[in-house]
């Protein structure tokens, strides 16, 4: 079976990814990841917020800084050089010693600091970039409309630095997100990752503390994604679409490639099972087109956007009763 497929315009041998994590953040998984037949890896995501406040902690933590504002600004352009010096020779390293393709992850929350280090990540070698955006709507004088402003934003000033193609990862939350995916298309994203899973906060009634044991998705959150992306697919954007969160098994890879996916970005399931599992994941894709009489990808990509009743059933928010006389 043919398993390759294009997206962000790279030619990839297969549509699993694995997505940013700390699987994908030393260039012995990054390489075990390629052994294992990945399509892609997408690197451990830089996170201005981690950053600057690692900065801002330095700095707060000796007084003479607030006396000699030179000397601060020389230790915040240091700092940040230095992190990002660190991710620049992993992205290098990974281009070196593998042959798939390389996305570097910038975390970012405004269009101010990280565009410009853009260029680095592509002058480094990533093939493209993927921007993970996460804006948490918890200021009451903050609209909607300001916040998806700044999505969009912080694309147009990453697209301004570079030439290799660049995919957003947003999160469910949006009052629309049909019209923030188009708009982010239409504003010069090459690719939506859809969607981002965001850390899940409990409390823990014994120590009456916040914890946070929710780390791994579970299969049945898969669902979500392909919503989206089905009706995305069928709505035409003209934007790569890739499904993220829950897809643990081969074929939750195949329903969405069926929903219009480009490719798919596993993570948890090979916290569980090993980065090895990716050979299985990949062996089950093709012992289902096997079976059904699929030899590429294209043969089935989108399938289920071709029937009336399959959209609207993904449009469909309320449970109803199928006999209504009853």
């Amino acid at each position: 079976m043919d398993l390759t497929t294009k997206y962000l315009g790279l030619t990839l041998n297969n549509p699993v990814i694995v997505s940013s994590s700390k699987l994908t953040g030393t260039i012995e998984n990054i390489q075990s990841c390629a052994k294992a037949g990945a399509g892609a890896v997408v690197l451990k995501s830089l996170f201005e917020e981690q950053i600057i406040e690692k900065i801002e902690g330095k700095l707060r933590s000796n007084e003479a800084y607030f006396w000699y504002p030179e000397a601060s600004e020389y230790v915040k352009n240091m700092s940040k050089g230095s992190a990002i010096g660190d991710y620049l020779k992993l992205i290098s390293d990974a281009k070196k010693l593998t042959k798939i393709p390389v996305i570097a992850s910038v975390n970012c929350v405004s269009p101010l600091e990280w565009p410009k280090f853009a260029a680095k990540l592509q002058d480094a070698g990533a093939d493209a970039i993927e921007l993970n955006i996460a804006i948490f709507p918890n200021d009451r004088n903050t609209s909607s409309q300001q916040i998806e402003d700044t999505y969009v934003d912080i694309l147009k000033a990453v697209k301004a630095e570079v030439k290799v193609p660049v995919a957003v990862k947003i999160g469910p939350y949006f009052t629309n997100t049909m019209a923030i995916c188009w708009r982010l298309a239409d504003s010069g994203a090459d690719g939506l990752v859809l969607f981002n899973r965001f850390y899940n906060p409990d409390v823990d009634i014994a120590s009456q503390k916040v914890v946070t044991d929710n780390v791994f998705s579970s299969p049945d959150e898969k669902s979500v994604a392909l919503r989206w992306i089905a009706l995305l697919s069928a709505s035409g954007i003209p934007a790569d679409l890739s499904a993220s969160t829950g897809i643990h098994y081969s074929i939750g890879v195949v329903k969405q490639l069926l929903a219009g996916a480009a490719t798919t970005q596993v993570c948890t399931t090979l916290y569980q099972n090993g980065i090895h599992y990716l050979a299985d994941i990949i062996k089950g894709i093709e012992e289902w087109m096997k079976k059904n009489g699929y030899k590429n990808i294209d043969a089935f990509r989108g399938l289920v956007n071709q029937h009336p009743e399959n959209t609207a059933g993904f449009e469909r928010l309320q449970y109803m009763r199928k006999n209504f006389d009853v």
